[in-house]
């Protein structure tokens, strides 16, 4: 899902995305960025994103997907925590 589409999301519903912090300045997984950049995780590459990013119908979903692609975003998000936030309290800098 791109974050142009946010608007078609049922309001009613809670999602879930994969989400990661950037560790350090000029960060691997996101060169250029700032330390504590905020960034959700792009489902094709499991790449750090601001625009792209997989929704999730529950927290656990969202949890098993995050463990079930552990080792490639170890890779490509080198020495950051993946986690499960409520996209709508990312989106809003409250998580």
């Amino acid at each position: 899902m791109h974050r142009s589409e946010v608007h078609r999301l049922d309001p009613t519903r809670q999602y879930w995305v994969p989400a990661v912090v950037a560790p350090e300045r000029d960060w691997e997984g996101s060169p250029g960025c700032t330390r504590g950049a905020r960034f959700m995780v792009e489902g094709r590459t499991l790449r750090a994103s601001r625009d792209e990013f997989e929704t999730f119908e529950s927290e656990l979903h969202c949890l098993r997907w995050i463990m079930k692609n552990r080792s490639q975003l170890n890779r490509t998000l080198p020495h950051a925590r993946v986690r499960a936030v409520a996209l709508d309290r990312w989106l809003l800098g409250l998580e």
